[in-house]
Order: structure tokens, then C-alpha cells, then sequence
């Protein structure tokens, strides 16, 4: 099948993915959903190591690698590494997650590459960055989580770190891995010259902190565990109504008041003990108490309908299912069909950013290891007969 672009907005653009596991993946699907030719390279079947996206047929990879085609290439052989220097040549990025030893070590790293491609933008995502008294060692999402202290603040008061729900260190080096490789692009459009780019799970997971990096930094404070309850804006948080759970955030004091009144409990406004943001904190344990004692009177529907008319942002606490039940997730379209020749139909989350003229969409499944070797290899003029001894040689 050739190739068929995703989107048109990025279609003239060639990215190889040298990456596996997550983040680089995800820079890579990034691209891919709006319309880039991203070509993923991988081992050969009979060299590959443990699939910890849960193998090729699973829908976590299914997710991951969608909108790409795959070749496979044995770089421990030097015929794969001059294959694979052939189809750099071709190419406006290279996203790699090696060791930040075994670019150098394969001859595949930015400045080997920029002599013959000088427009090259080249992304390295790694666990803790290029160089550094770390550099060398594994990094997975969780211990991102753990060192970029995310696990501090996760959880309830006294419960010992909690680690969040999903991979969040792995996918936020993935985007802004992305994001990073688009600014390059752009200004190549300027210089006519690429240039190597990095990040690292640990700067993301970093840089995702936000205010609460901003409350050490800047005011001294060292953040702890909240639970469900937001650290500095009360009420903001998990309250109890009769059948359930719900979130309701209250943020400013024209929004309190709106909430003291729905509530039933507009003496709260001028209360001493209520009335601002810091009385509020300070006294958070009795202030939630008599919320969740007000909330039991009524259902959750109750209550948001109420809040949200009143202009308190209210909301049901999902799970995935309920999620995807949800009348305004319906309507945003997020959900996108494909069908896979091997699986059958899927669905998939499509990307949360709706361009107007260019959006993204999904037209390609994830392809099986090495799909598209000799569709990839004739592009870059190699030949039938050529191709059959690659093969037989091992090469891919």
C-alpha cells in the first residue's frame, strides 16, 4: 500500500523513528496524525527483545505506533547501518531514545548525520538527559515520577507517595518532544539549517510540576500531599452528595459567593473563618465537613446542574467507560475509527487540538514488524534482486 498521508499539514516531511517503548513513540504518533511520512525502524522479528507496549497485536501498541510504516533493519550488521544512513539521507527528522552512548558508538548521531543531511533536526529523548552525572543510567516514567516529584503531591496526607494513573513523565517528554522538533523545522525554514534537540523524562516531569515548582522556587515553600483537595484553593476538590462523588472547583471570591449561595449558605460569605482564601486553607478540615453535609440533602445530577447554571464549575468523577458515555465527549468527536487488515476495525482517541483547515485524522493501523521493508527499500532505489539478498543476509 503506499504511503498515505493522515493530514496535509505535515506531509512534506519525512521522520524516522529510531525510538521504542513510549515517549519517543508518542513524539513520533504526534507527527504522524498530521500527515508526516513517519517510518518506523525496528530489529528484525528474530532479534527482538521484550515488547513492553504489551506485543504488536495489543492495543496499547495499536495506539502508539498508528499512522506509521515500519521497516526492520539489523544495525548490528554494517549493510543495516548503510541502509539506514541511506534512509536518513532522505529524511527532515530523526527521533532517537538510544543510550546516549550508542548513537556515538553506531555512527548515527547529529553531527555524523548533519554532513550528508545539513537540514536534519535531530530529537534525543533519554531518561535523564545527554550528559550528566546520571546520563548513563536507565530511566523509566516511574522513576520520573519519583525524582521530578510528582510522587510527593500525589495522594493523601501521611499515605506515603502515590504514583499517577498513567505513564504522564514518558508522554510529556513524547510532546514536547514533538513540539520541539516543529519549532526546528520552522526555523529551518529560516537558517536552511537542522540541529540536534533534547529532553529527558526527568525535565519534563520537571517542568510539569508548574505552580507547585513555583511555590519552592519562588516562595519557599516546600508542596506536600493535598489528597483529593486542591493545595491552595479551597473549596476545590472531591466532595460527597447522596449517591456519589463529585468534583466542584471554586476559585476566586466572586465564584465563592455564587457557591455559599447554591449551597445554602450565603452567612458563609462574611464569615471570619470562611471569607477569604487563607481563613479557608487554614480552616479546610471543618469547611469540607459541613460541604459534604450540605451535598448529602441531593443526588449528584442535583448539583451539577445546579452549581454549573449558578457559574461554579461542577462535574461527575468517570470511569473510562462513563467517559467515553459522556453527551459533550460525544459531541468534540475525539473518538476516530480505522480498520486494521489484521485486527478489524478499532477505535482510537484522535488528537485534542482541532485544526480547521488541516486536522489530524487516522487513516493507518499500526503495520506488523518490518510491513513495509521492501516498499521503503525500492524508494530508496534499491533493487527486486538486491532486496532478495538483504533478506536472505539478515539485514532486515
Amino acid at each position: 500500500m503506499p504511503h498515505m498521508p493522515a493530514s496535509a499539514a505535515l506531509k512534506r516531511f519525512r521522520v524516522i523513528d529510531l525510538t521504542q517503548v513510549r515517549a519517543g513513540p508518542t513524539a513520533c504518533r504526534q507527527l504522524a496524525d498530521w500527515g508526516a511520512d513517519v517510518i518506523q525502524v525496528q530489529m528484525p522479528e528474530h532479534m527482538r527483545g521484550d515488547d513492553t507496549l504489551g506485543g504488536q497485536d495489543g492495543s496499547d501498541y495499536q495506539y502508539t505506533h498508528r499512522n506509521k510504516r515500519s521497516i526492520t533493519l539489523n544495525l548490528k550488521e554494517s549493510e543495516g547501518i548503510i541502509a539506514l544512513k541511506r534512509l536518513i539521507s532522505t529524511a527532515d527528522v530523526v527521533v532517537e531514545n538510544f543510550r546516549p552512548d550508542v548513537k556515538f558508538r553506531l555512527g548515527i548521531d547529529y553531527e555524523s548525520l548533519a554532513k550528508d543531511n545539513p537540514g536534519l533536526v535531530y530529537a534525543s529523548i533519554s531518561g535523564f538527559g545527554q550528559t550528566g552525572p546520571y546520563a548513563a543510567r536507565p530511566g523509566f516514567d516511574q522513576i520520573a515520577q519519583g525524582m521530578g516529584g510528582l510522587m510527593s503531591v500525589t495522594g493523601l496526607p501521611e499515605q506515603g507517595p502515590v504514583r499517577v494513573g498513567l505513564p504522564i513523565a514518558d508522554l510529556c517528554a513524547g510532546i514536547f518532544a514533538a513540539q520541539g522538533i516543529l519549532v526546528a523545522l520552522l526555523e529551518r525554514g529560516e537558517s536552511g539549517k537542522g540541529q540536534w534537540l533534547h529532553t529527558s523524562l526527568l525535565e519534563a516531569m520537571v517542568y510539569m510540576m508548574d505552580f507547585q515548582t513555583a511555590r519552592w522556587l519562588i516562595d519557599g515553600e516546600v508542596p506536600v500531599q493535598a489528597g483529593n483537595s486542591h493545595p491552595t484553593s479551597i473549596p476545590t476538590g472531591v466532595y460527597k452528595a447522596r449517591d456519589g462523588y463529585l468534583n466542584i472547583a471554586v476559585f476566586g471570591s466572586k465564584i465563592w459567593e455564587r457557591f455559599c449561595n447554591i449551597l445554602g449558605a450565603p452567612e458563609w460569605i462574611d464569615d471570619p473563618r470562611y471569607k477569604d482564601k487563607a481563613g479557608r486553607s487554614v480552616n479546610r478540615d471543618g469547611l469540607n465537613a459541613e460541604i459534604n453535609r450540605r451535598l448529602a440533602a441531593h443526588d449528584r445530577a442535583h448539583w451539577i446542574e445546579q452549581f454549573n447554571a449558578g457559574g461554579v464549575a461542577c462535574g461527575l468523577i468517570n470511569n473510562l467507560k462513563e467517559v467515553f458515555e459522556e453527551p459533550q465527549v460525544k459531541h468534540l468527536q475525539i473518538v476516530k475509527e480505522v480498520v486494521s487488515e489484521r485486527l478489524g476495525p478499532q477505535r482510537h482517541v484522535g488528537q485534542p487540538v482541532q485544526l480547521e483547515r488541516t486536522p489530524a485524522s487516522i487513516v493507518r493501523a499500526a503495520p506488523r514488524r518490518g510491513q513495509h521493508n521492501e516498499e521503503v527499500l525500492a524508494e530508496l532505489g534499491y533493487g527486486s534482486e538486491e532486496i532478495t539478498r538483504m533478506k536472505a543476509a539478515g539485514v532486515f
